[in-house]
C-alpha cells in the first residue's frame, strides 16, 4: 500500500512552490544586479544605546537550549535565488540543525562538560567579544536588538516597556516575517487568496477556519475582553500588543524602503522585483488573535470526537447487544486506565468520569450522520479531484479527537541530583519547519526578563523558557474542553431551537480566489467557506436522533478566548510576580489552553494543568453527543460570551516538590480522563518514566545523564521495547519451526536484547543497526493488529475503532495526526490493546483488561498461530513494499523512511536528519540560587 504522506495540517503546507521551474528561465546575471540585491540596512549616525543595569543570572551557565533549524527564517529574494541555484542558506538559517541531529548518535559519550555541544548556551546577555550586531530599531533611544555572533538570538534590552515591546516585535518580524504573514492568513482562512491555491493550501486554511470561525468584529472583541476583565494587567497587556505591533510594522516599512524584505513576497505576486510595486500589509493586533487560534487549535484544545465515539459505541452495542456493547467500547476507551503512566504520582483530580446514570445523550440514528460540507461554489483548480481530497481529509481529522499533542518534560528533584538542586530537560514538539514555528529571543525590560522560545508573531513574551532564577515549559495534556451539542432543527435546515424559541444560525463566510505565480503555479480557482454558527458552536455534522433531525455543533470552552491567556504569558515574564512554585501555579492558572505546565528553580520543582474545563451538568457523559438544552448545558454559561463555570485550581492536578515528573502526553493524575483514545498500560510516556525511576533510584543524577534519558528515549521504539518481548513469549511457548519465522524471532530478539532503538551503524551511515529486525515490526504491527482483533470485533466495529485510534504511529508510518516525516511517533497506536490481549492470553494479572480476549480466542495456541502466520508474512515483505517511497525517499530507503524532514514555509530548503522523538524546541536547566 503506498505510504501517504502527510496527514497533519501544518505538515501539508506548502509554500512557496516551483522555484526550480523558475530557476530555468532566471538568469543568474540578475542575481548580481541592485534590482533584487536589498539595499544597506546600516544608518549613519545611530542613537546611543540605552543604559541598563544588569540583569541577575542564577543559572550560573548551567542552563541550555536549543532551536533547530536556525534563528535566521528571512531571506531576499536574492538569497532564495541563490540557495535554490548553489544551495547556500543565509546566516543563521541552519546552524543550530546540526548540533540537533547530533545528539542522536552522540549522546551515549555526553557529560555536562560537553552538553552544549549539542545545545546553545542560554544564559543572560551576550559577551563583548560574541556581539554580531547592534540595531535600535526605528532609530529608537529606549531599546536595542543585540545578535551574538554564534546562533543570532536577538537579545532585547529596554528601559521603557512600550520600548521593550517595540523592540520584539521588531525582531520578530526581522526573523519570521514571511511565516508571520503566512499564519495569520491561514488564521483569517485567506491563505489561498494570499500564497497559492495549492490543495496543501486549501486544506490547511480549511483546518483551521472551520474551528475558528472569525469575524473582524469577533477577533476584536477578544481583545477587548481580555483587556477589560484583567484590570491592570489586561491594560498592560493591551499596550504591549499595541507596542510589538508597532515594532513590526517598522520593520516592514523599513525593510520595504529598504528592498531587503522576504523574497517570498516578489515569487507570490505581493512585490515587484523590479519597480517595488505592491504592498507588504501592516498587522494589526486583530492579526495576532488570528494567529493565536491556530496555536491553540495546534496544541491547546483537547477533547472533540463525541460523534465518532457515539458512532463506534453504536457498532459495539450493534455487534454484542447493549450492556455487553458498552462494556467492550468502555474496554477500548480506557478513559481512566488503571496501568497508564501518571505525571502526577499521588492524589486524585476527578474530571471527565463516567456518570453514574447518563442525562441528556443523544446518539444518533444508525446511518443518519452526514458531515456538514464546508467548501461551495467551488471553481477552477478548486474543483479538482487533488483539491476535494484536501477537504476530505481536513473534515475527518477536525472531528478527531487524536489530535496533534506532542512535547515530554522530564524534572528531578534536588534530593535527587548530584548537586542538591533540581535538573529539568523539557521543551515542546511543534513539528520541524523552514522557517521554525517558534523563535528564540531574549527580554529585559520593565517588567520583564526572560529568555526562551514564542510563537512567532506571538513573541510580545517568552511562551517557553527561563526567568532569572527559574524555568518553564509545559507539554499538551488535551483534556477535553470541546463538547459536542445535538441541536434540534426547526422550520428549516437553518433554525434550531434555543432554550424554546426558534433561533436563525448565523452564516459565517470566507472566499477565496488565487491565480498562477512564481512560487505556486496551481491554476486559478475559487471557493467560498461557509460555516452555519450556532449558539453551541459551529455545526459540524446533521443527522436524527430519535426520529428528529438535528444539528451536532461543536463547543469548545476556549472558542471566543483565544487572547485570554495572555495575562498567564506576561505573570511568568515577570520577575515581580514569580518568585516561587506558588507564584508559577498562579500564572498558570491563567492559561485557558489545555496545557501541562513544569517549573524548575534552585530549590523546587512544580507543576500544573492548565485549561478552562467547564463544569458540566450532573450526569452529562463529555464522552457523547448530548442535547441542546438548558438542563444539559454547561453550569452558568452565557452563550453571547461563550463564559461558564470552570473547575477551580484545586480540581486542576498539580504538585510541588515531587520526586521527579515526567510528561508525553500521559494521563495527568488517577480520576483525570484522558480524551485521546488508548491512553493505557503502554504509552511513550513509560519510555521516559521507566528511565527516569531508575535514575531516581540511582541518585546523584546529572544534567547529562537527565539528557541521556531523554535521548535514548527518544530513539527507542515504544512497541519493541514494551510489547515485542510479550509477543515472543507466546510465539516462543512452542519450537519455532519455519525457517523465515525463526529468522525473524531471532532477529526481533537480538534487537529487544540491545535496547529496541532506531539507531545508526555509525553517525552519518544512514544505516540502521538492526535493519531487518525493524522491517520486519514495521510490516508485523498493523499485519498483528488487524488478525489479533478483527476476527473477533468484526470488520464493522473494527474499522470504527481505528477511526477512534489509528493502529501505528511508527516514524515511517505517514498516518494519525502527525503524519510522516515529523519526528514525533507513537502517541496513538493499538500497543495497549495488544498488551493488555496478550498478557491476558498469557495469564497474567491485568488491571483494567479489555473486556474480551481476541488473540486466537483466548488461548495461547491459537495466539500463536496468528502471531506465527502474520510474522511469517511480514518477514516475507521487502524494504521497498515496507518504504514505498515518497517526494522525500527513494523505495526500500529505511533511514530516510523516518528521517526527519523541515517542512518548507518559505524559500529556504533544510537538509533532512536522522529521526529522534524528541522536543523541537528545548531547555536543559539547573539553577545553582535564586533571589
Amino acid at each position: 500500500m503506498p505510504r501517504r504522506t502527510p496527514r497533519n495540517a501544518l505538515d501539508r503546507l506548502r509554500t512557496p512552490r516551483g522555484f526550480h521551474g523558475f530557476l530555468k528561465t532566471a538568469s543568474v546575471c540578475v542575481l548580481m544586479t541592485g534590482l533584487l540585491s536589498p539595499l544597506s540596512r546600516a544608518t549613519a549616525a545611530e542613537p546611543a544605546a540605552p543604559q541598563v543595569a544588569a540583569v541577575a543570572d542564577h543559572c550560573g551557565s548551567q542552563c541550555s537550549d536549543i532551536l533547530p533549524p536556525g534563528q535566521n527564517g528571512n531571506a531576499t529574494l536574492a538569497q532564495i535565488l541563490l540557495h535554490q541555484a548553489f544551495g547556500t542558506r543565509p546566516a543563521h538559517a541552519a546552524d543550530q540543525l546540526g548540533p540537533y541531529a547530533n545528539l542522536a548518535t552522540g549522546y551515549p559519550a555526553v557529560t555536562d562538560a560537553t552538553l552544549n555541544s549539542f545545545f546553545n548556551d542560554a544564559s543572560f546577555g551576550v559577551p563583548a567579544d560574541q556581539v554580531a550586531s547592534t540595531v535600535r530599531p526605528a532609530g529608537r533611544t529606549d531599546v536595542t536588538i543585540v545578535r551574538d555572533k554564534k546562533t543570532g538570538v536577538p537579545h532585547i534590552t529596554g528601559t521603557t516597556r512600550y520600548g521593550t515591546e517595540f523592540g520584539a516585535g521588531y525582531a520578530a518580524a526581522q526573523d519570521r516575517l514571511w511565516l508571520m504573514d503566512v499564519f495569520r492568513h491561514v488564521g483569517r482562512g485567506q491563505l489561498t487568496s494570499f500564497a497559492g491555491g495549492a490543495p496543501s493550501n486549501q486544506g490547511l486554511e480549511q483546518d483551521f477556519w472551520r474551528n475558528a470561525p472569525y469575524t473582524e468584529a469577533d477577533l476584536q472583541a477578544q481583545i477587548d475582553s481580555a483587556a477589560a476583565k484583567n484590570g491592570e494587567r489586561g491594560q498592560q497587556a493591551l499596550a504591549d500588543v499595541k507596542a510589538y505591533v508597532d515594532g513590526i510594522n517598522a520593520y516592514i516599512d523599513a525593510s520595504d524602503s529598504g528592498r531587503y524584505f522576504p523574497g517570498e513576497y516578489v515569487l507570490t505576486g505581493h512585490k515587484d522585483s523590479i519597480t517595488n510595486a505592491g504592498t507588504i500589509e501592516r498587522f494589526k493586533p486583530t492579526d495576532l488573535v488570528a494567529l493565536a487560534s491556530v496555536i491553540g487549535a495546534l496544541f491547546g484544545s483537547g477533547g472533540g470526537g463525541e460523534v465518532n465515539n457515539a458512532l463506534s459505541l453504536l457498532a459495539a452495542q450493534s455487534k454484542y447487544g447493549v450492556e455487553e456493547g458498552t462494556r467492550v467500547w468502555e474496554s477500548f476507551r480506557m478513559r481512566n486506565d488503571p496501568e497508564a503512566v501518571l505525571t502526577v504520582h499521588d492524589g486524585a483530580f476527578p474530571y471527565g468520569t463516567k456518570p453514574a446514570a447518563p442525562q441528556g445523550t443523544a446518539l444518533p440514528d444508525p446511518g443518519s450522520v452526514v458531515r456538514e460540507p464546508l467548501v461551495y461554489d467551488r471553481t477552477g483548480a478548486a474543483a479538482t479531484s487533488s483539491a476535494t481530497a484536501a477537504s476530505t481529509g481536513t473534515a475527518a481529522r477536525a472531528v478527531s479527537s487524536a489530535r496533534r499533542g506532542m512535547s515530554n518534560a522530564l524534572v528531578v528533584s534536588g534530593e535527587h541530583t548530584a548537586s542538591g538542586h533540581p535538573i529539568a530537560v523539557f521543551g515542546p514538539q511543534t513539528g520541524y519547519f523552514a522557517p521554525q514555528l517558534l523563535m528564540l529571543q531574549e527580554i529585559q525590560g520593565p517588567g520583564i526578563s526572560a529568555r526562551g522560545a514564542s510563537f512567532a508573531g506571538l513573541s510580545f513574551y517568552v511562551e517557553l523558557g527561563r526567568g532569572q532564577d527559574y524555568a518553564w515549559s509545559a507539554t499538551t495534556s488535551g483534556q477535553d474542553i470541546i463538547d459536542t451539542y445535538a441541536v434540534e432543527l426547526c422550520q428549516d435546515d437553518y433554525h434550531y431551537l434555543y432554550r424554546g424559541t426558534c433561533t436563525p444560525m448565523e452564516k459565517v463566510e470566507q472566499r477565496n480566489a488565487w491565480k498562477p505565480t512564481v512560487a505556486d503555479g496551481t491554476a486559478a480557482g475559487s471557493y467560498t467557506m461557509r460555516v452555519w454558527r450556532t449558539k453551541y458552536g459551529p455545526v459540524e455534522y446533521r443527522a436524527t436522533v430519535g426520529g428528529k433531525k438535528v444539528a451536532y455543533t461543536s463547543l469548545r470552552s476556549s472558542f471566543l478566548h483565544e487572547a485570554d491567556s495572555i495575562i498567564g504569558f506576561q505573570m511568568l515574564n515577570d520577575p515581580d510576580y514569580v518568585k516561587g512554585p506558588a507564584d508559577f501555579q498562579r500564572a498558570t492558572q491563567h492559561i485557558n489552553y489545555t496545557f501541562n505546565w513544569f517549573y524548575a528553580d534552585s530549590e523546587h520543582t512544580a507543576y500544573y494543568n492548565s485549561g478552562d474545563n467547564p463544569v458540566r451538568a450532573a450526569g452529562v457523559d463529555a464522552e457523547f453527543p448530548v442535547w441542546a438544552r438548558s438542563a444539559y448545558e454547561w453550569r452558568n454559561w452565557t452563550p453571547e460570551t461563550n463564559t461558564a463555570s470552570y473547575t477551580p485550581p484545586s480540581a486542576h492536578p498539580s504538585s510541588t516538590d515531587q520526586d521527579y515528573y515526567i510528561s508525553w502526553n500521559n494521563a495527568q493524575a488517577k480520576e483525570y480522563a484522558v480524551a485521546p483514545w488508548g491512553n493505557g498500560s503502554v504509552h511513550r510516556g513509560n519510555l521516559l518514566d521507566d528511565r527516569v525511576k531508575r535514575l531516581v533510584a540511582q541518585g546523584g543524577v546529572t544534567r547529562a545523564a537527565l539528557v541521556k534519558a531523554m535521548a535514548e528515549a527518544g530513539l527507542a521504539d515504544l512497541r519493541a521495547e514494551d510489547v515485542v518481548p510479550k509477543l515472543l513469549r507466546v510465539i516462543n511457548s512452542a519450537p519455532v519451526t519455519d525457517p523465515a519465522a525463526a529468522d525473524a524471532v531471532q532477529k526481533l530478539s537480538a534487537w529487544v536484547a540491545s535496547g529496541s532503538k532506531r539507531t545508526e551503524t555509525s553517525a552519518g551511515s544512514k544505516r540502521y543497526a538492526h535493519a531487518d529486525a525493524i522491517r520486519v515490526l514495521d510490516a508485523w504491527w498493523p499485519l498483528l493488529v488487524k488478525a489479533e482483533f478483527e476476527p473477533g470485533l468484526g470488520s464493522d466495529l473494527f474499522g470504527a475503532f481505528t477511526r477512534n485510534l489509528p493502529v501505528d504511529e511508527s516514524p515511517s508510518a505517514a498516518h494519525g495526526p502527525t503524519g510522516a516525516h515529523a519526528g514525533s511517533s507513537f502517541q496513538y497506536g493499538w500497543w495497549s490493546y495488544v498488551d493488555k490481549d496478550i498478557r491476558t492470553v498469557l495469564g497474567e494479572q491485568v488491571r483494567g483488561p479489555l473486556a474480551r480476549t481476541y488473540c486466537g480466542d483466548g488461548t495461547v495456541s491459537g495466539c500463536r498461530d496468528v502471531l506465527v502466520s502474520t510474522l511469517k508474512q511480514a518477514a516475507g515483505r521487502t524494504a521497498a513494499q515496507v518504504y514505498p517511497g515518497d517526494e522525500h525517499c527513494s523505495a526500500g530507503d529505511q533511514w530516510c523512511a523516518d528521517a526527519i524532514v523541515h517542512r518548507a514555509l518559505g524559500g529556504i530548503n533544510q537538509a533532512k536528519i536522522g529521526w529522534q522523538n524528541r522536543p523541537t524546541y528545548q531547555q536543559v536547566v539547573e539553577f545553582t540560587s535564586h533571589r
